[in-house]
């Protein structure tokens, strides 16, 4: 089978190019002149047939081209580069320093983990974490996990999973209601909500039929980590999402006291920094492992 498509050089020019916007900075991340740069990128316009890049007084711009054709370049070299890997490995430091919402981290991604690990052995992990991630300056992590509705300006976003939150409270605190209906009147009572999505729980009593509900205001905390351990405790009714609570529901400490589920917008991202130098083959790795993880959990 013979493959149809311009020289690797032009292509590695037009991909370094583009995401510095920069034939001058192209040039000095691939050791060549600007001009051979230049001339590369021509080449590649040339064959194609069409202006990938717009020539400003100042720099340049990707034409509408230019935009549709950057992210298959950039999987291709991606892919490129990840089997490259994870076929003879590569030389000096392999590390992945990831930071995450502390309840992701300790809830969903510590115990998959090991299988990374296990795969990859010769890669170290530093693993940290913030309850804020935005409230954070720009550090030397490689890959943030975030919860929101995907807009962050300066990185590449990826969705991890979707999912939906569930109720949940401690077999002892549901154990204090009777009926159905006593029992949802305590709830109201005893609510925790996790700041940010304080809303979540106006929002299932609404979806239950109580459509001039209004949740008070209950417990406030800073993560589902700690509404999970206020609900075992039998400290109320927490509003969490389905893969968080589920090792709480498996081992016994935890129960949802209602059918149904609620539907959230926002949603775990995975997000790597655009910067002037492409990821490293570790961290496409975990990228990789990471998002195909959440696909068949």
């Amino acid at each position: 089978m013979s493959y149809s498509f311009p020289h690797l050089p032009w292509l590695r020019s037009f991909e370094a190019a583009a995401r510095n916007l920069s034939f001058t900075a192209a040039a000095s991340e691939l050791h060549l002149s600007p001009a051979a740069v230049s001339l590369q990128i021509r080449s590649l316009e040339q064959h194609l047939g069409f202006p990938l890049f717009e020539r400003l007084p100042r720099g340049v711009r990707l034409t509408d081209m230019g935009r549709a054709y950057l992210p298959s370049i950039r999987k291709a070299f991606d892919g490129l580069s990840l089997s490259t890997v994870g076929l003879f490995g590569s030389r000096g430091d392999r590390s992945v320093t990831v930071r995450s919402t502390a309840s992701f981290a300790i809830l969903w991604l510590a115990p998959r983990l090991n299988s990374f690990l296990e795969a990859y052995p010769d890669i170290d992990v530093r693993l940290f974490t913030a309850i804020w991630a935005d409230a954070l300056e720009a550090d030397q992590s490689d890959i943030d996990i975030r919860f929101g509705d995907g807009r962050w300006e300066g990185y590449e976003v990826e969705l991890i999973r979707k999912e939906s939150s569930v109720p949940v409270c401690s077999p002892t605190w549901h154990s204090r209601a009777g009926s159905p209906a006593e029992l949802a009147e305590y709830a109201q009572r005893h609510l925790i909500h996790i700041m940010g999505c304080e809303d979540l729980w106006t929002r299932w009593f609404r979806a239950a039929g109580a459509e001039n509900y209004t949740a008070p205001k209950g417990i406030q905390v800073d993560s589902s980590l700690i509404a999970l351990e206020l609900a075992c405790a039998g400290s109320g009714c927490a509003l969490i999402l389905r893969s968080f609570t589920t090792p709480y529901i498996e081992a016994g400490r935890l129960i949802s006291p209602f059918e149904g589920e609620l539907k959230i917008e926002q949603s775990h991202y995975l997000l790597l920094p655009e910067g002037e130098e492409p990821p490293r083959p570790e961290v496409l790795l975990f990228r990789e492992w990471l998002l195909n993880t959440a696909k068949s959990a």
